[in-house]
This record gives C-alpha cells, sequence and structure tokens, in this order.
C-alpha cells in the first residue's frame, strides 16, 4: 500500500474535547487515518490531558508544550520538526499555543 497525501492541506473534522479532558480554553481536536498505523492529526488552542497509545509522531506545524504526569520526564517543547515518541499508558498534557498538527505512526 502507497500513502500519498499532503498532511499539511489535509482537511481534518475537529470536535470539542469532553469536558473532563480540557485543563483550559476550548480546544477541539481530529484525526484522519490515513492506514491502520499511520495519521494525521490536529488541536487547536488551549490545554488537555491525555493517556496515550505507543506511537511517535512529527510536528507539520504549530506550537504546544507537552508534560507528563511522570516527573521524571521533563517537559517538551513542539514545533514543526518535533520528533517525538510515547509509549502506551504515559498521561500526558498538552498545552497548545498554536493549532498543532502532526503525522503519527501508531503501534
Amino acid at each position: 500500500m502507497t500513502v500519498n497525501v499532503d498532511a499539511v492541506a489535509l482537511a481534518i473534522p475537529l470536535e470539542p474535547l469532553p469536558a473532563d479532558q480540557v485543563v483550559a480554553g476550548a480546544p477541539s481536536t481530529g484525526f484522519v487515518e490515513l492506514t491502520d498505523t499511520i495519521g494525521v492529526w490536529e488541536h487547536t488552542p488551549g490545554t488537555s490531558t491525555d493517556v496515550e497509545a505507543d506511537e511517535v509522531f512529527v510536528v507539520l506545524s504549530g506550537s504546544a508544550t507537552l508534560s507528563f504526569a511522570d516527573p521524571a520526564r521533563e517537559p517538551v517543547e513542539l514545533r514543526a520538526g518535533s520528533i517525538v515518541q510515547l509509549t502506551e499508558g504515559m498521561h500526558t498534557v498538552w498545552t497548545v499555543h498554536e493549532t498543532l498538527r502532526k503525522v503519527y505512526v501508531a503501534g
């Protein structure tokens, strides 16, 4: 299978996050699955919590601070070009300053 898509221009339907995940603001998120393991995800400005799956992602646009519930892990400043690996079960806080778009590979 070949994936050939303009991930920057891809239309992503966004929905408000559930209230129990919102820490600040009124962020919306959405994603488009390109295959079983590859997708494009977007998060508008605001702060939200999440529990992660195994994935590697590359930030295409925007900026955010990714913090972790584990105090041993330092926050990560995200911007276009950032590459991050997350492991299943990590508890994270996404503070999005400018709408963040990433391509992820899960699993």
